[in-house]
């Protein structure tokens, strides 16, 4: 039995391990976090993806764990009410389109795989060295072991794809703008609610699911690459601050609450470009591989659709005693998987157009149209041209069935 090592415990990672299970490899899970990881914000799964899902079994528990998010309201710099949407138009969501909390999703996983994996969290790969027959994996924390195989899982800074394939500048590309996401006091008593304040090169938002006392906020902005530590948080929050200073809204208030968020996040929206996703050994699902960065809205499903399939193919080279070599299952992996990230990673430049405006003429333009919309002949065609490339991205692969290795 092979025993594969699996760095990052989200949803590539977790997803990965459970079909790994399924097809009879050894599974083991480092994690930086010193427990499971249960934060995040809203994600969203299509197409594929929810065919993954359903193959897990946990499509029911998704959807009773739905955000139930009811309407997107814009909003001047003194509040004012200037256009409105349903949530679902908002986030390009329709049919079967399912939108959850990641930390919601996460614990799904987790309570499907139960104890059928190993986790070693708290700890962190730290060299690699392959050798003929496995790979010797240095940990900050924990002893040396060898793996027959390892999978960086570890997000969009992958600390595995460092290692394996070099300095990340050669694979990750700036879109030319920054996120940051944390939680906030929902004093605004926002429920299934999403509010958004565009102003030229920014725009903030906030927004509850309705369960508990608090609620997210959203800082999206326009910027050439910024200097500054990823493990600074407080530098982060200085820069942020200093950015959307002045700005009108709540933002005053949404900054404030900020240097007491227990979750701040802060980034480059930005994607990963490689021409292949394994070397040896070692190779990459999710975001470490091909992240659309957050304004494709397909981050989640590439890593749900990622890991079924290298687990699959990995299982099918496996049970073809004649061709059953890893390197054979990542290039299958690699075949399958390419044309759905391509597709996927076009989404986010023209969505970004729509999320951050340049001028104060193109927000009155936008807030103009959404108030036309209703009472417009062609409405519904101008909905689904919102909507159909998102549904012709997320469709465009096959998920099939994978043979499992012989007992």
């Amino acid at each position: 039995m092979k025993h594969i090592l699996i760095s990052g415990g989200s949803v590539a990672g977790l997803t990965l391990a459970f079909w790994l299970r399924e097809h009879g490899f050894a599974v083991t899970v480092v994690e930086r976090a010193p427990s499971p990881r249960d934060g995040g914000y809203k994600i969203d799964i299509r197409g594929a993806a929810l065919d993954v899902v359903a193959r897990m079994g946990l499509l029911e528990e998704v959807r009773r764990h739905s955000t139930d998010m009811r309407v997107a309201r814009f909003v001047d710099a003194r509040g004012r009410q200037t256009g409105t949407m349903s949530a679902d138009l908002f986030g390009g969501r329709e049919g079967d389109d399912v939108e959850i909390m990641r930390g919601d999703l996460t614990r799904l996983l987790h309570a499907a795989i139960g104890d059928t994996v190993e986790y070693v969290f708290d700890d962190s790969v730290t060299a690699l060295r392959e050798t003929a027959d496995g790979v010797r994996v240095t940990f900050a924390n924990s002893s040396p072991r060898t793996f027959d195989l390892v999978v960086g899982a570890d997000g969009l800074h992958s600390n595995v794809r460092a290692l394996a394939f070099g300095e990340e500048s050669r694979y990750v590309h700036d879109l030319g703008h920054h996120i940051s996401i944390f939680t906030v006091p929902n004093h605004l008593h926002l429920d299934r609610t999403e509010m958004m304040h565009p102003a030229p090169g920014r725009s903030t938002g906030m927004y509850s699911t309705g369960r508990g006392d608090d609620a997210k906020a959203m800082f999206l902005f326009s910027s050439p690459p910024l200097e500054y530590d990823r493990r600074d948080t407080g530098r982060q929050k200085k820069l942020l601050a200093e950015i959307f200073a002045g700005q009108g809204w709540e933002v005053p208030r949404l900054l404030d609450a900020m240097w007491d968020a227990p979750d701040f996040y802060f980034d480059s929206i930005s994607q990963v470009r490689m021409d292949r996703w394994s070397s040896g050994r070692v190779a990459l699902v999710g975001d470490a591989a091909y992240a659309a960065s957050p304004a494709s809205g397909q981050g989640t499903s590439l890593a749900l659709v990622g890991a079924y399939v290298l687990a699959g193919c990995l299982a099918e080279t496996a049970a073809d005693h004649a061709a059953g070599d890893h390197a054979g299952g990542f290039a299958a992996y690699e075949r399958e998987m390419r044309h759905f990230v391509e597709e996927n990673q076009k989404l986010a430049a023209n969505n970004l157009k729509g999320m951050v405006l340049k001028s104060k003429a193109q927000i009155r333009f936008q807030m103009l149209m959404l108030r036309l919309m209703p009472h417009l002949p062609g409405k519904d065609r101008m909905i689904e041209r919102v909507t159909e490339p998102i549904r012709r991205a997320a469709t465009a692969i096959t998920i099939r069935d994978y043979r499992t290795p012989a007992a």
